[in-house]
C-alpha cells in the first residue's frame, strides 16, 4: 500500500540528477503518483483551514495533529467514533456525484457522539483508491469540510492512500474518525430514563447513509430510472442526499433542557437502535401514526414489495435521531429545536416492561 498522508504530506522542492540508467522502475510505473498526493495536499490544507477551532495546535504538515482540550471542563470525557459510508458510496460513483458523501462521512461519526452529549472537536479521514483522481478527491474533501463545518468540528488530519491491484483505478473507499468532548457529570448514557419520559423524534433527510445494499438491490432489479421523480428530488437526487448533522441544535438543545439519552438510528432501523440507549426492564412505545414517511421510503416500500416490519428494522424511515426527555420538557424541547430550524415531533413514551420497542398503529 502507497500511503500518501494528504493532511500530513509536507510538500518540498526537490531537484535530483537523472541516474545515467534510464531503464529503472519508478512508484509511478507501479501506480502510485506522490506528486498528485502532494497537489491533493494542498487542497487540504485549504479545506481543513476553513474548519480550524481555536484549540489546534500549530498547522498542516506533521506526522500527527495536535489538538488541546478545551478550557472550562473540570472532568471532561472524551468520546469517539468511527464509521463509514457503506455501499451508498457505489451509487456516488455510478452518478458521479461525489461532494455529498463528504458530508455523510462527517455526520455518520458526528451524530454517534452527540448520543453522549459530546461536542465534536476534531475529525481526520482516510481515503483509499486505486489510482487517485484529483477532481474527485478534492470534491470529497471539499464534502468533508462543508460537514466539518456543520458539526463545528476542525478537519485536522487524514491519510490518502493509492493501492493499485486493491481497487480499481476509478474505486475509493472511505473512513472517518471523530472525537468530541462532554463533562463527566453531563454525560448522558440512559441511566436517567424512567416511565413516562417523551420520545421526540428528529426528521432524518433520507436513508442517510444505511440500508443501500438493498437500496441498490432494489435499484437494479427494477432497472429504475434514476432521473424519475420521488417528490420533489429525482430518484438519484432523493438517493444521495446526504446525512442529516444533528450536532448544534441539539448542543443548544442541552444548554436549556436535560436530556436523558439519545439515539442515532443508523443500520438496524428503530428497532434495533433503540434499545441499545434504555435501561434493562423499560420499553419504547412507539406511535406508527405520529409521522409521515418521505417520499423515499415510501418508494423501497413499494418498488422492493417490501413488509413494513423490515422497513423499520432496515431503513430510519424519516426518523433520524430520538431523544427522550421528561414530560415536562417536551414542549420546550420541541420549541428549542424549532427556533435551531430542526422540526421535532411527539413520537412515543417510555414504559415498563420486557418488550422493548413497541410499534403502535
Amino acid at each position: 500500500m502507497a500511503k500518501i498522508p494528504c493532511y500530513l504530506f509536507k510538500s518540498k522542492d526537490i531537484t535530483m540528477k537523472k541516474s545515467d540508467d534510464q531503464s529503472g522502475l519508478t512508484y509511478k510505473d507501479a501506480g502510485v503518483d506522490i506528486v498528485a498526493g502532494e497537489a491533493l495536499s494542498k487542497t487540504a490544507r485549504s479545506i481543513a483551514r476553513e474548519t480550524r477551532r481555536n484549540e489546534v495546535i500549530g498547522d498542516i504538515g506533521g506526522f500527527g495533529a495536535l489538538f488541546s482540550l478545551p478550557k472550562g471542563y473540570e472532568e471532561p470525557v472524551l468520546v469517539s467514533g468511527t464509521d463509514g459510508v457503506g455501499t451508498k458510496l457505489r451509487l456516488a460513483l455510478e452518478l458521479g456525484i461525489h461532494r455529498t458523501i463528504g458530508i455523510d462521512l462527517v455526520a455518520m461519526c458526528v451524530n454517534d457522539i452527540i448520543v453522549a452529549g459530546a461536542e465534536p472537536l476534531f475529525f481526520l479521514d482516510y481515503y483509499a483508491t486505486g489510482k487517485l483522481n484529483l477532481e474527485i478527491a478534492a470534491e470529497v474533501l471539499r464534502g468533508i469540510g462543508e460537514g466539518c463545518q456543520l458539526a463545528g468540528c476542525s478537519l485536522i488530519g487524514g491519510e490518502t492512500a493509492e493501492m493499485p491491484g486493491i481497487y480499481d483505478d476509478s474505486d475509493y473507499d472511505l473512513a472517518g474518525f471523530a472525537v468530541g468532548i462532554v463533562e463527566k457529570s453531563k454525560l448522558i448514557d440512559g441511566s436517567n430514563v424512567k416511565a413516562g419520559n417523551v420520545l421526540i423524534g428528529l426528521p432524518s433527510s433520507g436513508a442517510h447513509s444505511n440500508g443501500y445494499s438493498l437500496i441498490r438491490k432494489i435499484v437494479d432489479l427494477r432497472g429504475a430510472d434514476m432521473k424519475q421523480n420521488i417528490g420533489d428530488l429525482s430518484l438519484g437526487e432523493a438517493l444521495l442526499k446526504p446525512t442529516q448533522i444533528y450536532v448544534k441544535p441539539i448542543l443548544e438543545l442541552k444548554k436549556a433542557v436535560s436530556i436523558n439519552a439519545m439515539c442515532h438510528i443508523t443500520g438496524g432501523g428503530i428497532i434495533e437502535n433503540l434499545p441499545r440507549v434504555l435501561p434493562d426492564h423499560y420499553c419504547a412505545l412507539i406511535e406508527k401514526n405520529s409521522w409521515e414517511w418521505p417520499p423515499i421510503f415510501n418508494w423501497l416500500r413499494s418498488a422492493g414489495k417490501i413488509e413494513t416490519l423490515e422497513m423499520y428494522r432496515t431503513f430510519n424511515c424519516g426518523v433520524g435521531m430520538i431523544l427522550c426527555v421528561d414530560y415536562t420538557d417536551a414542549d420546550i424541547t420541541l420549541e428549542i429545536l424549532k427556533q435551531h430550524h430542526l422540526e421535532g415531533w411527539k413520537m412515543g413514551e417510555i414504559r415498563e416492561g420486557p418488550h422493548r420497542v413497541q410499534l403502535r398503529p
